[in-house]
């Protein structure tokens, strides 16, 4: 139990989360705005491979920023011309884009390092004491740049969304989108700007696989966009609600990390309950949520 309640578990807790709820945070800025997005796996693959190859080229992990959020934007950007212009069906549409995100990446990776399992490693940023200790841990957590990115991104998205005009007219897009094109809104331009920020946001989950391990992995993102979009129907496409439902899970796998060398449970169990817990809370929350109301919806329906 102490294990449970140590600062090293609270550290892998908050490292777990940030690209659970960035792809949650991106989702919801998609969703909210009408447009079905399953291609966040897609957008958190592609971002980290874009930093790892601008780092690695650069030698400046804050170029390499730069770098992964444009990959993530341009991801983000063709899921939103596919279903906002040319009326693609959003599901062909992310899944199209998650097919290639994980052979384009691979391609890439063997154009580039002649490796199609993994990238040449990187340093990263270096903030915060070093040590294995809970306090260094928690430390290095804290102050690092795409943490703090993240952290602010996930804080001003209700703020931006029920108190600027833009936020009103994504909302209106993605309740009524007839409606909003009646009154002189653009709901395609409202959803492609909305999916600009989604993929910026979701990049940064992406950038921070790739600084925490310090190198990229082919198929590292590991099915944690699918785990958001969880996360987004758990919370009833609330930014700070599918936050916290991602915290809940990385809360779940760092329990798994922290306890994986205990006897007392079996280590299969251990490794089953983020999972289990994900089902279950989609269970008991799923029906109760309501999606907006034009999800899936063209202006002109």
């Amino acid at each position: 139990m102490s294990r449970l309640l140590s600062l090293t578990m609270l550290a892998e807790t908050l490292r777990i989360c940030v690209p659970y709820a960035c792809a949650a945070v991106a989702g919801v800025w998609s969703e909210r705005c009408g447009v079905v997005n399953i291609a966040l796996e897609g957008v958190l693959l592609s971002s980290a491979l874009g930093a790892t190859a601008v780092t690695l080229s650069t030698g400046s992990p804050t170029i390499g920023i730069v770098g992964g959020i444009a990959v993530g934007i341009a991801i983000s950007l063709a899921h939103a011309l596919l279903v906002a212009r040319y009326k693609v069906d959003a599901i062909v549409s992310g899944l199209a884009l998650n097919i290639l995100a994980a052979s384009g990446t691979r391609f890439v990776l063997r154009a580039l390092y002649d490796s199609s399992s993994n990238s040449p490693a990187f340093a990263g940023f270096h903030f915060g004491a070093t040590g294995s200790s809970g306090i260094a841990l928690l430390g290095r957590v804290l102050l690092d740049p795409v943490t703090l990115l993240a952290l602010v991104a996930i804080a001003a998205t209700p703020w931006v969304m029920s108190k600027t005009r833009f936020g009103l007219r994504l909302r209106a897009a993605g309740e009524n989108p007839a409606a909003a094109a009646s009154v002189g809104i653009n709901v395609p331009g409202v959803r492609l700007a909305a999916l600009v920020v989604s993929g910026a946001i979701g990049a940064l989950g992406g950038i921070h696989l790739a600084y925490d391990q310090h190198r990229f992995e082919s198929g590292m993102s590991g099915g944690r966009g699918f785990i958001a979009l969880a996360a987004v129907i758990v919370s009833g496409w609330r930014a700070l609600g599918a936050a916290l439902a991602c915290l809940v899970f990385a809360v779940l796998e760092a329990a798994q990390i922290v306890l994986q060398d205990q006897k007392v449970i079996p280590h299969e169990v251990v490794q089953m309950l983020p999972y289990v817990a994900t089902l279950l809370l989609l269970a008991a929350l799923a029906s109760r949520s309501r999606a907006p109301a034009g999800l899936g919806k063209h202006a002109e329906e």
